[in-house]
């Protein structure tokens, strides 16, 4: 059975010691790297092809949101391994595609569990974390569900556009337009073009 290979990427000498000399006691679990930034994280990244990178958000140089977004297209999925609950790391980082958020107060064995679900797909997130998503997704506005054609054709409605000129304007078939219209309505819980022309008035979209 092949280890999981493991980036730890951290500002804090101490904090890749130790997790490094713990981890190294798991059978199933190899380090097989070190960075201090996330300039060292994306380098080392392609480098040593890791399955799994912990990645500290506050760091020189390039931090851990900004390496996140970097490595968007890389095969390791990043659990973040942090101090911060702040919302304005925590948002940004998920969004980037990091795949799980835990604190460092979890505990080494913890974390070495969530590597283990991490690599067999499966997220982990610190309670107050899964709150806060929980949050945001409630506050958020029911528009930001559609699709950008979606929102472009809402927009046209609004100004008053019929379903014949929105297709003209988008180049698109008029059953296309019809398509998108009716995903508007059952997305925005709207009855007609008229509630759709007044949501998109009301939320600036036009």
């Amino acid at each position: 059975m092949s280890k999981i290979k493991v980036l730890i990427v951290d500002d804090h000498e101490m904090v890749r010691m130790g997790l490094s000399t713990y981890l190294q006691t798991e059978n199933d679990i190899e380090v097989v790297g070190e960075g201090r930034n996330g300039k060292e994280a994306v380098d080392q990244a392609y480098n040593l092809q890791p399955d799994i990178i912990l990645m500290d958000l506050l760091m020189d140089e390039m931090n851990g949101v900004e390496a996140t977004k970097a490595l968007c297209d890389h095969q390791a999925k990043i659990i973040v391994l942090t101090s911060y609950l702040d919302d304005e790391m925590l948002f940004p980082v998920m969004e980037a595609g990091a795949f799980s958020y835990i604190l460092k107060t979890s505990s080494a064995a913890e974390i070495a569990a969530c590597i283990r679900k991490a690599a067999q797909g499966e997220a982990m997130f610190e309670g107050q974390v899964t709150q806060k998503m929980f949050q945001q997704m409630r506050n958020k506005p029911k528009h930001e569900e559609l699709t950008p054609r979606e929102k472009e054709v809402l927009a046209l409605i609004g100004i008053g556009k019929s379903n014949k000129e929105i297709g003209e304007i988008l180049h698109i078939g008029i059953k296309t337009v019809k398509t998108h219209v009716s995903h508007i309505f059952t997305k925005l819980e709207l009855e007609d073009r008229t509630q759709a022309a007044i949501y998109a008035n009301k939320h600036e979209l036009v």
